[in-house]
Order: structure tokens, then sequence, then C-alpha cells
């Protein structure tokens, strides 16, 4: 018994170690952003995003009524603030998203508002904004706009934007980018629900991993049910609101997405009232399971903005809520939930000293660009935001960012996933234009890696189906990958015993390999995705209907993956 005690002391001393490692400081007085955001009906989001692509993630925050937006450029890790000429949106304003809608390589900007209306500004270069909004199709009246979501819903190269809108006067609204400037409202015709739902955000994401971007969008007061749609692959969705299990009547209020069980389908967390948030796990069959009191995320507090990230990069995506009380205290600390790497989380707010403000929205980008992600929070009752420096000491805390160019998707990537491989483990990114409360993160995507020193892969998949694949990838860089750059132009072999035959084939391929084999995908020579399917039938796949030609055929296993080339004829 004596030896079991002192086993046990020893084992919570080297916890505590472990977990006072992980550490913020509110750095924003220090680092020339003690501003506040107002005194807002629900808050704001915030923008914590390169806008001028120089490689640092600048800042952007929304205002209250009488207040223009404010920009504060990142300069090596200090934040100067910039004058756009934008003061005439001096209204209340929800979010600020930067989006290439027009695919020219600079920062556009959309701004939401409840009552002062939606606005796009078209940088024309070195960061001059005219108001397009009139000339584009977009509204010009009031549609009490809170979150926008940016993303290519029909997959044609160009960003389109989802409004939700939280009234109970005007439905929301999905905009089809038409690609010459202009945008059509097809809300009707691509199946979204008419009727007006207090919706306060969205997000589009991939939940079945076939290409085409999905759409979830969160509802309050209990008096609409949240929605999924399913893209048809047609320009087109189906509510699967219901049979997914993601149809629940709560105080909805972020749409949060990521991975947190690495198993390579996208989970969704979704903040509500003291009766405790959703964590939808997603069972990869186009339905989830609210995993939040399994996983001991369900935080019963009045939770707003979320946003996952690896915090301490031990290759987990830990947790952070933004909250403002539970009930019976005035404010209470947001949560931080750190990830234990096998399906649950610790509460940890000793990370976040003196963080005691109502909070509503939150966005991750890294400040100094040192690898470590830091977070900023938008606060109520003219509150200054609090900008959390990661100053965290760990023993391995290597990383890798990579930042996406589309060429045949959109310019900005966004519904790419990013897969890596670090000795057999995997961890999965999506890319998103408007994400969490009325928020943005940075557009750079962040892997923790641990202790790795070189990563086995690095894998895109675009919207457009082609696959970019860069092997052996150092750590602790900034890796830019082009989309069509890095195709499958080589045979790659890390799924070893692994075979083809015959080759060249007719109809039928078979597949030999030790391993158990658990997905088979087809691509042609440009590296874009033709076929793919876990329904292996001896290992036999029948490739008649391809033409007759040069092909690549991917082989996977839980761990490994091998790519052959091969002839059809």
């Amino acid at each position: 018994m004596k030896i079991s005690s002192i086993a046990i002391i020893i084992s919570l001393c080297f916890l505590n170690v472990s977990l006072a490692q992980v550490q913020f400081e509110n750095q924003a007085t220090s680092l020339g952003v003690d501003v506040a955001t107002g005194n807002t009906i629900f808050g704001n989001g915030v923008a914590f995003y390169d806008f001028d692509n120089d490689g640092w993630d600048d800042l952007t925050l929304t205002t209250e009524d009488g207040e223009a937006l404010r920009f504060f450029k990142n300069v090596n890790g200090s934040f100067v603030e910039q004058d756009f000429g934008l003061q005439s949106i001096d209204y209340e304003t929800k979010s600020a998203t930067w989006v290439d809608f027009d695919n020219d390589g600079d920062k556009d900007l959309f701004v939401t508002s409840e009552l002062g209306g939606n606005k796009l500004l078209e940088n024309t270069g070195s960061m001059t904004f005219q108001d397009i909004t009139a000339t584009t199709g977009l509204p010009t009246t009031v549609l009490y706009t809170d979150g926008a979501t940016w993303g290519d819903f029909n997959n044609d190269s160009y960003l389109d934007v989802f409004l939700a809108n939280r009234t109970t006067l005007v439905p929301n609204k999905l905009y089809q980018n038409n690609g010459d400037g202009t945008f059509s409202d097809v809300s009707f015709f691509a199946g979204i629900d008419l009727t007006p739902a207090l919706s306060f955000c969205a997000a589009f994401l991939d939940i079945n991993n076939d290409g085409f971007q999905d759409l979830y969008v969160s509802n309050d007061r209990f008096l609409f049910e949240n929605k999924m749609y399913k893209n048809n692959g047609d320009g087109t969705f189906d509510d699967i609101s219901s049979s997914s299990g993601t149809d629940m009547a709560i105080d909805a209020m972020t749409v949060t997405v990521g991975d947190y069980d690495r198993d390579g389908f996208f989970d969704i967390y979704v903040t509500n009232n003291q009766t405790g948030n959703y964590l939808l796990r997603n069972n990869g069959d186009e339905t989830f399971t609210n995993a939040a009191t399994s996983s001991g995320t369900e935080f019963n507090s009045f939770s707003w903005g979320a946003v996952f990230f690896d915090a301490n990069n031990d290759t987990e995506l830990d947790l952070y809520v933004a909250a403002i009380a539970d009930g019976s205290t005035a404010s209470l600390p947001g949560g931080f939930f750190l990830n234990n790497g096998d399906s649950t989380f610790n509460l940890n707010n000793s990370s976040f000293p003196n963080d005691t403000r109502e909070s509503y929205g939150n966005a991750i980008g890294d400040i100094d660009n040192d690898g470590l992600l830091d977070l900023v929070v938008t606060n109520l009752n003219d509150d200054d935001i609090f900008l959390w420096k990661n100053t965290s000491v760990l023993a391995n805390d290597n990383w890798l960012k990579v930042k996406l160019t589309g060429t045949v998707s959109n310019r900005d990537a966004i519904g790419s996933i990013i897969e890596i491989q670090i000795n057999g483990q995997r961890q999965y990114r999506y890319t998103h234009c408007g994400e969490g409360y009325m928020s943005q993160n940075s557009g750079i995507e962040h892997f923790g890696v641990g202790d790795a020193t070189i990563l086995d892969y690095v894998k895109v998949t675009w919207l457009s189906g082609i696959v970019d694949i860069v092997n052996n990838v150092p750590v602790n860089q900034v890796l830019d990958i082009t989309e069509g750059n890095n195709t499958l132009s080589v045979e790659t072999t890390n799924l070893k015993d692994a075979f083809i035959f015959p080759n060249p084939v007719k109809d039928i391929i078979n597949i030999g390999s030790n391993q158990l084999v658990q997905e088979v995908r087809i691509f042609n020579m440009l590296g874009q995705k033709l076929y793919s399917t876990k329904d292996l039938n001896n290992n036999e796949i029948d490739l008649s209907f391809l033409s007759d030609g040069y092909y690549f055929i991917e082989v996977n296993s839980a761990q490994n993956y091998s790519v052959y080339r091969f002839i059809k004829n």
C-alpha cells in the first residue's frame, strides 16, 4: 500500500507539471492592442488573419455602433493600427471575413451587421478598398446577418457565401459566386430552408469526405432545430438534420469544426446555455453522436465562441470555449480543455489566468511565428480584448504549418483537406473561411508534431479532386504547397509488401498486401481523384469504367499507403 501511494503521488506530480507547462499570458497591452470592441448585443467576432499577405497574422476587430472597424497590422510580433479609409462603416458590425472572392491574389473584406447592412469591400491593390456591394447582386437591405461562411459548394473554383441571419423576419441566404464579380441568390434552388430561424453561425465542411462541401447551421432559442445540409454534388443540398442526429433545438451559438479523435472524419462543437454544449462526433456514416459528456467537454456554462487547436504541440487538438455565466455568477472564465489523446479532455483553466470577462468571439493565430498558437478573444461591457500569447515551455513542441494556394480550386484553397502522417499516425485539418462564432482563424494551418523531426508525408486533397503529396517533410517550417505542383507523379511504397496485378489491366485489378487494405483511390495523371472505395471484394477492384490510359492507384491501410502507376487497356 505504501509503494502504491508513493507511485500515485509521483504520478500526480508529473501530471501537474505537464499541465502547468501549457500557459497563456494576456499581452494585449504590451503588444499594442489594449482596445475594446464595445458593448454589443451577443458580442462580436474577430479575425486573426494575415490580411496583407506578408506572412504575419493580423487582427481585425468588429465594433459597436458609432465605432468604425479596427485593423491592426502585425509587425514582427507587435501590432500597429492601420487606416484603410473605411470610417463610413461606423455602425455595429458582427463579423469581418477576409476572402479572395475574385481569385486575384489579394484579400477582399466582407462585413456583416444586424442593423447596418452587409458590405463587400474589394481590395483594388495595396490595401485600398472600394464598396462594390450594390453592383454584385448581394443584398443592400438589412438582413440581420451575424455569421458569414464562404465555401465553394458547386466546385467551380469561386467562393460562395452563406449568410446566417439572426431574425424571424428574413431567412438564411446562400449566394453563388458567378465568377464575374456578381452573386446570385440560389437559396431556394439549392434546397436551403427558407424559414427564418434565428441563426447565429454556420460552417462549410465535408462530413463524408466525398469532395463536396456540406453545410451546418446553428440556430438559437430552442425554437428552431440546427440544420445539416448534405451536398449532392449537383448544386443542391438535402436536409439530413434528423437522420444525421444533428437537429438539436438548443441555444446554439458557434459551429466549430475539427477532427479531435484523428479518425479522418470532421467533428463539430456547438456551444449552448447552461444545459451543456454538444460535441458532435462524426461516425463516418453521415451520422453524429453527442460525445460532450463522455469526452468531458459539456461545460455547463453559457458559452459562445469556441476553437479547436493544438495548444501544446503534442499532436492532439485541444479546445477553448468562451463563456459569460453559469446562472449564479456574473461572469465565468472560459473553458480550456486539454486533449488526452483517448477521446477525452481535461479542463485546465489555470492555463488562462484572470480570464474573468464576458467573452464571445475568438480566433487562433501565431503572433510571432514561433510555432505556438496564440488566441484572441473579444469581451463585452467595453472591456479590452484578450490577446493570449502562448508562453508554454514544452519539452517536445515541434510543429509544421501549411500554407495553400489554389490554382484549379479557389485561390484561398478553402475546402481542402490536409493530412499528415508521423510514424504511421495521422492528423487532419480542414480549411475554412469564416468558422466559429462570427470569427476567422489564421489562413495557415498548424499541426503540432511533438518530438518528430521528419513527417512521413503531407497530403492535400483539393476541392478540384487534385491530390498533392510531399514526402519526408522536415518540421518547424511553413510548408508552401501550390495546387498541382506535388501530384502523384512517382510511385511511393510506404505500405510494405503491397502489390497490384495484372498491370496492364483490362477490367479487374487485384491488390495483394499483408496488411488490411481499408481504402483504394484511383487518380488520373494530373493527380485528380476519379474513384474511391472502401468496399473491397477480396481486394479486387473493377476498373472497367476507366478509359484506356495511364493512372495511379493509391492503396491505404490504417497507418500506411502505397501508390502505383498502372495501364488500363
